[in-house]
Formats: structure tokens, sequence, C-alpha cells
């Protein structure tokens, strides 16, 4: 299975590289949410730190685009177009699958339903030329440099334990006890704004009679 080749790359390679993507992507965003909301924000659905649809998109790209690699212009107007059509396809499929969808653009100008935006498309292209320059090659530096059979290992139980951990996330998410603490959340902060306007009137009631 391992030795299989598609595009001049075997599995192995495809694995490492989908596996370097979705880490590297998982930490890019968390680094600039949390700087943007001032916390600490983890990006993935899962609690481990991967974003499979960076991987996916950046494994695409990279053999979408191979024979472009050293024409910046094309790879530049390439890389905005089609990770942007892949993010509208993951979309879609999110909203079949979970009823929605995990990113948000809709406080971005020049957005789409939320879904897309043009920020984010034209990032696209910059990290393809960023991929094409640097990142693939310190993805295949980094391959060479684990023993195939180690890798193969490591890669595999990862990718398990992802899939459990996701696995057991979403069960969560779905299941009737994360809607009824949805529920009492709701209730507590109803309850919580109702008594601050309550005190409120209270005080401004004291601040007339006190007036008068």
């Amino acid at each position: 299975m391992w030795n299989y080749t598609f595009l001049g790359a075997d599995v192995y390679h495809i694995m490492v590289w989908f596996l370097f993507y979705s880490i590297l992507g998982w930490g890019a965003e968390s680094v600039y949410m949390s700087f943007c909301n001032r916390k600490l924000t983890n990006r993935g659905f899962a609690r481990m730190p991967m974003c499979p649809i960076y991987g996916v998109g950046a494994v695409v790209v990279y053999f979408l685009l191979k024979p472009f690699s050293h024409h910046m212009v094309i790879l530049y107007v390439m890389g905005v177009i089609i990770p942007t059509i892949l993010e509208y396809i993951t979309a879609q499929i999110m909203l079949k699958i979970f009823g929605e969808v995990w990113w948000d653009y809709h406080d971005k100008p020049f957005n789409y339903k939320g879904i897309l935006c043009l920020e984010s498309s034209l990032a696209w292209g910059v990290y393809t030329l960023l991929m094409f320059t640097y990142l693939q090659n310190a993805a295949n530096r980094m391959t060479e440099r684990i023993p195939d059979s180690r890798g193969q290992l490591l890669g595999v139980l990862i990718l398990l334990g992802y899939m459990l951990d996701f696995s057991i996330c979403f069960y969560r998410e779905k299941s009737p006890d994360v809607t009824l603490r949805e529920r009492i959340r709701t209730a507590n902060e109803n309850r919580a704004e109702i008594q601050d306007q309550i005190q409120k009137k209270l005080q401004n009631t004291k601040k007339k009679l006190f007036n008068h």
C-alpha cells in the first residue's frame, strides 16, 4: 500500500504532507484567532491540534499546481481560485452533514453568505506561494529524516487518534445532554440579564425619588 504512487508521490509521502499541513494550518489559525480574540482559541473541531481542511486543501493544490511551480503569477491566481472553490465545497458538505459551517465571514467585507470572503481568498494565494517556495521543501525534508517504518506507524496512529477524537467530540456536540446544557446556559444568561435590568430600573427609581 505504501508503495502505491499517485502523480509521482507515494502514499506515505502524501500522508505525511497531509498531517504536516493539517497541523501547521491549525497552528497558524489558532495563533491568529487567539490574537484577535485576546485569549487562547482552538480553531480545530476536535481537541487534537489538527485542521484537516488545510491538509486536504494543501495536497490538492500541490498536485494541481505542481506543473506551474515556477510561474509565480499563475501560482498566485490559481492559488486564489482553487482553494476558494474547495472552501465553498467544504462548506456545502458541512451544511449537509453537520447543519453548520465552522467559520463565519459575515463581519468581513465582500463576503458571500459568510462562507467566502475576498480577504480569505487573497490570503489563499499568498499561502500557495509560501507552500511552493518554502513549506513543501520543509515537508519533504521532514519526511526524508523520519525512517519509513516509524513514520508509517506514527502517521497511522495520529490519524486513528484524530478520528477517535473527532468522533467523541461530534457525539458530544450532537448528544441531548449538550442541548440540555445549552438550554441551561441560555436560561442562566437570560436570568442574569433580567436581574441586571431590574437592578438598573431600581437604581433609576431611587435616583428619581431622591432628586424629587
